[in-house]
């Protein structure tokens, strides 16, 4: 890889991950605060924590909603 090209990430993307907030999840989902709490205390949705703050990847939102339509397809 030479200089000029950018380093790949994990979804092969040159753009840094989006980190969503609980409201932002809360409003895509349409789901209440404590539901949102609930995917992520039971491992369903995964997070980060920066400081006090909780921010959800994009991918993570993604892939929940993914596996929950692969969940109820079967």
């Amino acid at each position: 890889m030479n200089a000029q090209e950018p380093a790949p990430t994990r979804r092969g993307l040159s753009t840094p991950e989006e980190l969503l907030t609980v409201p932002q999840v809360m409003a895509r989902l349409q789901l209440g605060r404590s539901a949102v709490y609930d995917l992520l205390r039971t491992g369903q949705l995964a997070s980060i924590t920066l400081g006090r703050a909780r921010r959800i990847p994009a991918h993570s939102l993604t892939d929940f909603i993914r596996a929950r339509l692969e969940q109820e397809a079967a």
